[in-house]
């Protein structure tokens, strides 16, 4: 059944006429997109952090076990991405039209929730893949676990990411930041009670640390609903009004536009997760290095990465208005932000490695010196290649903002699994270069990724 259509008059979106103009209107809403994506992320640096108070072995169970988790995370995630071109695009065509942004983002919530039990089901089976894949046994049995833990909040997580994207589209970001850093101060507290014991609580350490995060996704989705519900403008959207109304025309719309984009995050994402396959047939500490190694270049990441999820916002507010010049001001302004934006840690953490590594894990105790050794070696390497995640992250967004998804799609899947996957595999196991190149072989995937999204682009621009 269909929603009743309004006739308001269209108003298409104001735009700046300038560069300087664009760059302050991205970074109105992309510094708080970027510092809620980094501090969101921060859930993943406070679980390697606690988890490695245990032992580098629940370090690298915890690593190996998020490779199955973000699997299916980065399969889910297409539909959640698909929410700002459908209503940014809408909203630059008609700021009025609030039926159009109710409809997508309705239905996304609705896929995210339909497809939850097939996830969960193949999440089950994390211990037995990992086995497959060669994997110690013992690492492989605590993975699995932790993964079931983190399953029960896999789709409030998604659904989040999908209202975080909404309000974006309307420029609401600042609160948004707040309720981030909410719900991450809360799995911080959550994190202290279930790993460690504490408050009459049993100790549950690698289990524990899943449980937590589970419970503080549950409990961010909460707020955002409860903040959506009390915002007048958001509210205005009535979101959730009539929920259980079908809508297979817009439904159908969110799947077609949102697989090509979990594929393509699927292909980007599994390969820094498969990496860790190999990292592990070299042995347990080159799997717990790389783990800590992997979260620093991701943490970095996040910054660049919610700066050009705002910039796919502002592009997709001048496609949907029809005005090119905008289109290519959104463009060359959230490829700047993001190259500047990763060069906030990626500077400090190639100058200070050791320190970095100290926070990950304990300096004094001898158990943990050949992992820092490891760690050490790795973060000159990873930092090199991120300018190049930048930029290809940045041409990616921007890309899905004008709902180009299908060629990026092609060229991520050459990039990572032509290129980048076959370079670390032959360079860490078939050459004395060992484990570092792995980390060769992901710089090589994102400067093709780099190079061939940045064609793509500018031919659209153009």
């Amino acid at each position: 059944m269909s929603e009743t259509l309004t006739h308001n008059p269209p108003q298409k979106a104001v735009l700046p006429k300038t560069w300087w103009g664009e760059m302050r209107a991205l970074l109105w809403i992309g510094v708080p997109m970027a510092a809620a994506q980094f501090i969101q992320f921060f859930v993943y640096f406070i679980d390697t952090v606690m988890i490695g108070r245990i032992s580098p072995q629940d370090v690298a169970a915890a690593g190996l076990g998020s490779v199955i988790y973000f699997a299916f995370w980065m399969l889910g995630s297409g539909p959640v991405m698909a929410v700002s071109p459908l209503v940014s695009q809408a909203m630059g065509a008609d700021q009025n039209d609030t039926r159009d942004a109710r409809r997508s983002v309705r239905m996304v919530i609705w896929v995210i929730f339909l497809m939850t039990p097939i996830l969960v089901v193949m999440l089950s089976f994390t211990e037995e893949l990992l086995l497959f894949f060669g994997q110690d046994a013992q690492v492989s049995a605590k993975a699995g676990k932790y993964v079931m833990a983190l399953a029960i909040g896999l789709p409030f997580a998604l659904a989040t990411m999908a209202l975080r994207n909404f309000l974006a589209a309307l420029e609401k970001t600042l609160i948004p930041l707040l309720l981030v850093v909410i719900g991450t101060a809360a799995n911080g507290l959550l994190n202290y009670i279930f790993i460690f014991g504490n408050f009459g609580v049993p100790r549950l350490e690698l289990v524990g640390a899943g449980i937590a995060s589970s419970l503080a996704y549950i409990f961010g989705f909460c707020l955002f609903v409860l903040y959506i519900r009390l915002d007048k403008r958001a509210n205005s959207f009535q979101i959730f009004k009539n929920f259980w109304r079908s809508d297979w025309q817009r439904l159908k719309e969110v799947i077609t536009l949102g697989w090509p984009m979990s594929l393509t995050t699927t292909f980007e994402g599994m390969l820094f997760n498969a990496a860790i396959i190999v990292m592990g047939l070299i042995g347990v500490l080159e799997a717990a290095a790389y783990q800590i190694a992997l979260n620093v270049a991701a943490l970095a990441f996040m910054l660049p990465y919610g700066m050009s999820m705002a910039g796919a916002v502002r592009i997709g507010l001048a496609e949907g208005a029809g005005n090119k010049p905008a289109t290519r001001r959104a463009a060359s302004t959230t490829i700047v932000a993001c190259i500047f934006a990763i060069m906030i840690l990626a500077i400090p953490v190639a100058l200070f490695p050791e320190f970095t590594a100290s926070l990950y894990l304990n300096l004094e105790k001898p158990e943990n010196a050949e992992v820092i050794a490891l760690v050490v070696g790795f973060l000159p390497i990873a930092t090199a290649f991120m300018f190049f995640d930048s930029v290809q992250v940045a041409a990616n967004q921007l890309l899905r903002g004008l709902k180009d998804v299908n060629w990026p799609m092609v060229f991520t899947g050459i990039s990572y699994w032509v290129v980048g996957f076959p370079v670390a595999y032959i360079l860490a196991l078939k050459t004395e270069v060992g484990a570092n190149g792995v980390w060769y072989g992901l710089m090589a995937g994102l400067i093709t990724a780099a190079v061939l999204l940045g064609a793509r682009l500018l031919r659209r621009l153009r």
